[in-house]
This record gives structure tokens, C-alpha cells and sequence, in this order.
């Protein structure tokens, strides 16, 4: 009888048997992947799951889709994909036309006619226009959706490249316009120009006709920092270049400076997050921060004049402080003012603040109004509508929308009310849905608030998909979701979102306490979260599918080895899970700031219990599982999701895999794939847990 090599383990970490999966094109590696993925589709394809994959690329290929605009200059710029598009349009229109059931739009460019003309696998990554005139871009296009770019100028006047213009080979990073012949390149691109997490580390002044590679640094950072950047202050009518060393994810320096380099340093704490508008300074710290004769609370927001700033003086406003559930989501600035993003136990509020009026030396109070109008439950968001600050007139536009009920797109003039412009179309039927608010209890005693949707009615048996992130600080809140209603509460199901720790959801304490050592409690809730689902009689932990992705993917192969009992599948997806070697595969070592350094003896004590990799052995209950990942993804190596399915299937576990060639850190390229795979997923998931009326 051979007995199941259940290596790695937390004795032997580094005896790795599946290293080799870890060769992204590696012909062994490849050819694994791609058997993998064959035999997985052949177990959960067929007609009901085509039929679905197209039912799902309809809903996103909509032509009654929001098209969600940026404004350069006066007028309205929008990248749009639909079934005859897939890889998408980059077009414009005016804010007139917009407003109207059928714009008339201008295009620029075929970004499938582009690919198919190359033979390129392009994939939209995003444009940065010349300020004030509009007349020229650099286009940043992806190759099968990883993060690594081209940069290539565009003539928007023409339609076309511009011959001899600035074009980068593929490297992480970007460029920022300074002139219509001078760029900032932010870009890893050239030897010795990437920071270990493989993005900037340098800012070079790039001159038109001349080699990036030579082009002259004026700013470099510290290999062993997370990346450089820069960008340009043009409010006051001259031209200021802000610099940044992101030290690590929650650390940044910043200077002032100009074309020749940095000058003076913001003296802020690294954990406080920074902005300037005009002659204002805000700042957002992270922890409590004694400057001049107070103490700024963390998650606050506080204002000074920048001149009296740079003069020495302290003596900070504070605009905006947390109560307990109360907290700020972000905050930015535009014509002078301050939009503040507040979570009221979640429930979104929206606080625009006004500097006094008057001369620059004249002290005043700041004046504070609320944008109303916005639904009060739900998801709302609000952002500018200019993507140059010095070209706002503090016009905004904000999207709401709750798992039942499709996005709305508002425009909010400067001091007005949002007006609608654009509703979503229903991507599934809602009827004899509800949506209801429940807490559970961790380990700890931590309250965990989760959001349920689904039948009215508690049968004891719903299949259940439950979802969370928990991670970064980001907060994850129940959306309007086309995936999840049309392939699970259409058909009957119970769809729960988990606030778990290591969220933003109620501000810096709610990240601290899941970050590093307390993931650990983050997993807890999770597992807490299912468990009071079965104790409220809402189902069964055999009915109880849960999905999460790349941070998520540790949150789920943790529930694997750790909460095997409390589910009847699991869908983990574009995963980070092997902690041991985490810091050497991508940009993993950009996230030591989240999870810990697994070369340190005292970090590895509390990651290894969480690297499932490690801790997954021969002989245990563990429920199904599929791990599926992209080939494309350069951020979150596929390593780790090929890893972990290779071993677990070693030592006898129904493990599958999954890993399209193209879709970067994401489900696809286009809404085709993206469909193919979260049907694919939901296939799983409805088998595995006995789930067949479909």
C-alpha cells in the first residue's frame, strides 16, 4: 500500500515536490494545466452549462448596459464591450448626447480590429490624455488581461499610432504627460528598474525620440519598497510633480518637486494617506497622530493650508471623525472641495466640505453639507466626473444599486442634487426575493455582520453561496450581482456576502484586527458565518457552497483544512494560498504588509498554521473542491492554485483545477470567458452540493 506524500508540511516547508507547477510556461507545467482543465470541463460542462455561460455573456453583452464615462476636457470618453465587441471600443460623446436614451458616439478605436490586424492578443488597460487639449494618448494594452502593459502614443485626432511617437515594450508601470513631448515614465521596464514586488522603481524624464532606457531617473527608491510614482499638480496654474515611494502597502512617502526631481518631503508619518487641492493639504491617518496641540484620531480627515504646512505650522482642522460603525471608505478632492466617503454601520453617507471663502491667510471654518438623494440602503459610490484635476468644476457622478436592484448612474452638479442618468437593465427576476440583515458570533466574540438575500421562507435546506474578501482594508459589500441572480437566486437559492475582519467595513481597527497574525480570526468568522446560517435554520453546512478569490483564496483553502465540516463545496479562484513561498512569486512581496514575512521565524509561526498548502494532510473529511486560476495572472502566480490542486489530488481529495491561457487577475478578456467561468464555478458548486434543480 503506498501511503499519500503529504508534502509540503509545516515541518518540512521547503520540500516542495510541486515546485515545477510553478514554471508558468513551462511545458510540463503547461501541459498539467491544460489536462486539468480538460478533464474538469468534461466533468462540469456540457449543455447546461453552455446554456448558461451564454444566458450570463447576454446579461454583461446588454446594449441597455451602463456606459460608465470619464470627462477629459468637454467631453465624455467610455470603453464599451459587447457581443460584437468583445475586446471593446474606445469611444466619446458629449455630456448633451449622453444624457440622451441613444448617444451618438464618436469612435476612436476597434480594439478587435487592432488585435485581429496585429495578431495581438490586446486587452484594454486604460488611457492617459494630454491635459487641456485631449489631442493625443498614451494607450496601455495588456496582453490576455495580465498587469503588464505596452504603452503606445495615439493620435485621437487621426484614429492612429503615432508614427515614431512613444511606445514602451511590456513592463509594469505607466507614464504621466507633462508636455506634449516630455513623460514621467513610471515603468519597471529596463535592467535594475524593478522594485522586488516587480513595479517601479524609478521615475525617468522621457523625452520625445529619445530611448527610455537612457532616458535621465530624477527619482529612485529602495529596491526592497514597493514602487515608485508621481503625478502632476496643475491647480494652481504651474506645474507641481508629486512624488511617492510606496513603501509598503500601507506605508507611503511623499515629496514635492519638479521636473529635475523631488525637493521637499511631506513630513507626515508614512501610515498617513496625503492629498493637495489648490492650497489645501489633507491628510488620512491610520493610527492616532499627535501633530501640533492635538491628536488626530485614525480613519479621520484633517486639512491645512499647504504654504503654512511647508512653513513649519500644524495646527490641523479635522473635518471628519469615526464613530464606533462609523467609518470614512476614502475621500478626494476636486475644485477645492473635500467628498468624504462615510460607512454608517454600513449604510453609505456622502459629506462634501468647503474651505472658507476669502483671502489664503484668512482663518475660517469649513463648511460641511450631505449629498442627498442617494438611496440610504444599499451600495452607493461617488467619484469625480473630470479625470484632471485642474480641469474640474467639482461635478461628480455616483452609482447605487442592492442586490436587487440594478445599478443607477447619477450626475451631481457642484452644491446639487444627483440627477439620474443611466439605470442598469435587470439581469434576473427578483420575485419572492428579500434581503435581510443577520450578525454572528466569532471565536472571539467579534460580531460579523453578513447580508442574506433569497426566498422569504426557511426551509432548513437552501443552498446557500456564501461570499467575503476580508483583506487590504477594502470593504465588500452586497452589490447588484447578474452571476449570482441569474445562476442562483433565479432558480431558488440563498445568496449570503460576510463582513469579515481584515475589511474596511468599519474603518483601520476592522483591517488590523484580520491582518497578519489576526487572518487568522478573519477565517474564524467566515467559519462563524456558515455555522450561524445552520443555527438560524436558514440550510445545512452540507448545503453551503462558498466562493472567494485571491486574497479570498486563503479565506477558502482555510476553510478546507481548518472548517471542513461547515461546508458542502468550495470554489476558490485566482488564489493566493501557499504562504511559504508567497514573497518570491510575482508581487507577492508587495503584500508583506497584509500577511507577514514567511522568512521571519515570528511571522512564519502564525502563517504557516494558515498556509493551506502546508497544513493540508492525507485522511480528512475535506469537502470539494475547485481551484481555478488564469495563466495570464502576473500578479498572484498560478502557481499556487496548481500547487495546491496537484497535492491535494495526490493524497485522494475530489480536487479540481481550472486555468484559462488568457484573463490576467480577473475570471476572463472578455464577457465570454468571464461567463465561462463563473458558470463553470456555479456548475461545480450545484453538483457538489447535491443541488440539481437548475
Amino acid at each position: 500500500m503506498t501511503l499519500a506524500d503529504p508534502r509540503p508540511t509545516l515541518e518540512v516547508p521547503d520540500d516542495d515536490p510541486w515546485i515545477w507547477l510553478e514554471e508558468v510556461n513551462g511545458p510540463q507545467a503547461t501541459s498539467w494545466a491544460d489536462t486539468q482543465t480538460a478533464k474538469t470541463l468534461e466533468r462540469f460542462g456540457g449543455p447546461a452549462f453552455l446554456k448558461d455561460r451564454d444566458d450570463l455573456a447576454a446579461i454583461y453583452d446588454q446594449p441597455a448596459n451602463i456606459p460608465f464615462v470619464a470627462r477629459r476636457g468637454d467631453k465624455l470618453f467610455n470603453f464599451w464591450k459587447d457581443a460584437e465587441h468583445p475586446r471593446g471600443l474606445w469611444r466619446t460623446t458629449t455630456l448633451e448626447s449622453y444624457r440622451t436614451e441613444a448617444p451618438e458616439w464618436d469612435l476612436l478605436l476597434d480594439l478587435d480590429a487592432l488585435s485581429e490586424a496585429e495578431g495581438e492578443d490586446w486587452i484594454w488597460a486604460g488611457p492617459a490624455t494630454l491635459p487641456a487639449t485631449h489631442d493625443r494618448a498614451m494607450l496601455s494594452l495588456s496582453r490576455g488581461g495580465g498587469d503588464a502593459t505596452v504603452l503606445r502614443e495615439f493620435d485621437l485626432t487621426t484614429r492612429s499610432f503615432v508614427a515614431d511617437g512613444f511606445t514602451l515594450p511590456e513592463a509594469k508601470g505607466g507614464a504621466t504627460w507633462l508636455d506634449r513631448d516630455t513623460l514621467l515614465l513610471q515603468s519597471a521596464y529596463g535592467p535594475g528598474r524593478a522594485t522586488r514586488s516587480g513595479y517601479a522603481k524609478t521615475v525617468r524624464l522621457w523625452k520625445r525620440g529619445a530611448d527610455p532606457l537612457t532616458a535621465p531617473v530624477i527619482y529612485e527608491i529602495p529596491e526592497e519598497s514597493m514602487g515608485a510614482g508621481a503625478h502632476v499638480d496643475r491647480e494652481a496654474g504651474t506645474e507641481t510633480i508629486w512624488f511617492t515611494e510606496r513603501i509598503a502597502f500601507f506605508d507611503v512617502r511623499y515629496w514635492i518637486g519638479d521636473r529635475t526631481g523631488p525637493k521637499t518631503q511631506i513630513d507626515v508619518p508614512t501610515d498617513i494617506e496625503v492629498d493637495a487641492s489648490r492650497e489645501w493639504l489633507a491628510a488620512k491617518p491610520r493610527f492616532p497622530w499627535t501633530v501640533g496641540d492635538k491628536t488626530v484620531p485614525p480613519d479621520s480627515v484633517a486639512v491645512i493650508r499647504l504654504d503654512d504646512f511647508l512653513a513649519g505650522v500644524r495646527d490641523f482642522t479635522i473635518l471628519f471623525e469615526p464613530a464606533e460603525r462609523r467609518a470614512l471608505q476614502g475621500f478626494f478632492m476636486r475644485d477645492g472641495r473635500i467628498t468624504v466617503s462615510i460607512l454608517d454601520d454600513l449604510r453609505p453617507v456622502f459629506e462634501v466640505w468647503t474651505p472658507p471663502a476669502g483671502d489664503p491667510g484668512t482663518a475660517g471654518d469649513w463648511s460641511m453639507s450631505r449629498i442627498t438623494g442617494l438611496p440610504d440602503l444599499g451600495v452607493a459610490s461617488v467619484w469625480p466626473l473630470d479625470v484632471e484635476e485642474s480641469e474640474s468644476n467639482g461635478d461628480m457622478l455616483a452609482n447605487a444599486q442592492d442586490p436587487l436592484t440594478p445599478q443607477t448612474l447619477f450626475l451631481i452638479r457642484a452644491g446639487g442634487s444627483p440627477e439620474p442618468l443611466k439605470r442598469g437593465p435587470a439581469g434576473f427576476d427578483p420575485s419572492g426575493l428579500v434581503i435581510t440583515r443577520h450578525e454572528a458570533v466569532s471565536v472571539d466574540g467579534a460580531r460579523i455582520p453578513y447580508t442574506q438575500v433569497g426566498p422569504a421562507d426557511v426551509t432548513g435546506d437552501a443552498p446557500v453561496h456564501l461570499y467575503a474578501y476580508g483583506g487590504f482594508g477594502i470593504s465588500q459589500l452586497p452589490s447588484y450581482n447578474s452571476a449570482i441572480g441569474k445562476l442562483w437566486l433565479e432558480r431558488g437559492g440563498t445568496s449570503v456576502v460576510a463582513n469579515i475582519r481584515g475589511g474596511g467595513e468599519f474603518g483601520t481597527a476592522w483591517h488590523e484586527a484580520g491582518r497578519r497574525e489576526g487572518k487568522r480570526l478573519s477565517h474564524d468568522d467566515f467559519a462563524a458565518v456558515a455555522a450561524d446560517l445552520v443555527r438560524r435554520g436558514v440550510t445545512r453546512a452540507e448545503r453551503i457552497a462558498a466562493e472567494g478569490g485571491s486574497n479570498g483564496g486563503i479565506l477558502i483553502s482555510n476553510m478546507l483544512t481548518r472548517y471542513p465540516e461547515r461546508f458542502g463545496a468550495l470554489f476558490c479562484t485566482i488564489p493566493l494560498i501557499d504562504m511559504r513561498r508567497y514573497t518570491k512569486l510575482l508581487a507577492g512581496a508587495s503584500w508583506m504588509a497584509e500577511y507577514g514575512d514567511p522568512d521571519d521565524p515570528k511571522d512564519w509561526a502564525f502563517l504557516g498554521p494558515m498556509s493551506a498548502y502546508h497544513t493540508a494532510v492525507p485522511g480528512q473529511d475535506y469537502p470539494p473542491i475547485l481551484i481555478a486560476t488564469t495563466r495570464r495572472d502576473d500578479r498572484v502566480h498560478p502557481g499556487h492554485a496548481r500547487k495546491m490542486a496537484a497535492k491535494l489530488q495526490s493524497m485522494g481529495y475530489e480536487a479540481y483545477f481550472y486555468e484559462p491561457a488568457a484573463g490576467g487577475h480577473g475570471y476572463g478578456k472578455d464577457n465570454t470567458e468571464r461567463a465561462g467561468f463563473t458558470a463553470l464555478g456555479y456548475s461545480f458548486l450545484r453538483q457538489a452540493i447535491g443541488w440539481r434543480e437548475v
